[in-house]
């Protein structure tokens, strides 16, 4: 897998009129951004079989670790493993799913938006791992300002990952 770009610059729409507040203000009040990296954590069962998936089923470079966590540059996100033990060897996190474009989508889920050619890659990639497929890819949303391509899948501890691709990500991400 290419190596992720650690930051992208995007043309942003002008602000929408009537809308507040929020962390993502400034996003929308500014005519072009860097994006920066996002943060995330999530619980796992055991490090070494979310190593095993993050770095080999998903293209993950591991970055820094200790005994109960490793960290992983997801596309120039920093994805964070810990690990629970009170999950137990076959134990996973669970969710609820919530009914968007007929179907079930996963919740909570945390995921990154990528380039078309990035996220076909990836949906690519997965076919050729066995994943636990949520959602398979497809596109949602067809002929809409939010039409996006979609996948979801779940790591081995069940956490749900959700990776989406718009044909133009400033243009669509916050579209209505």
């Amino acid at each position: 897998m290419d190596a992720p770009r650690s930051a992208r610059t995007h043309r942003l729409p002008p602000p929408v009129q009537g809308r507040t507040g929020g962390a993502g203000t400034h996003l929308l009040s500014s005519r072009s951004v860097v994006l920066t990296p996002f943060h995330v954590a999530v619980q796992v069962r055991d490090l070494e079989e979310a190593r095993r998936f993050y770095t080999e089923v998903l293209g993950c470079a591991e970055g820094r670790s200790a005994t109960g966590w490793a960290d992983f540059n997801m596309f120039g996100h920093q994805f964070v493993c810990h690990v629970n033990p009170e999950l137990g060897v076959n134990g996973r996190v669970t969710s609820h799913r919530n009914l968007v474009d007929g179907h079930g989508v996963p919740v909570p889920h945390c995921g990154v938006v990528l380039e078309p050619g990035e996220w076909t890659k990836l949906a690519a990639r997965l076919r050729q791992h066995r994943v636990d497929w949520v959602i398979e890819p497809y596109t949602r949303f067809v002929n809409t300002p939010g039409e996006q391509s979609t996948l979801f899948i779940r790591d081995p501890s069940g956490n749900a990952l959700e990776f989406k691709s718009f044909r133009d990500i400033a243009g669509q991400l916050f579209a209505s």
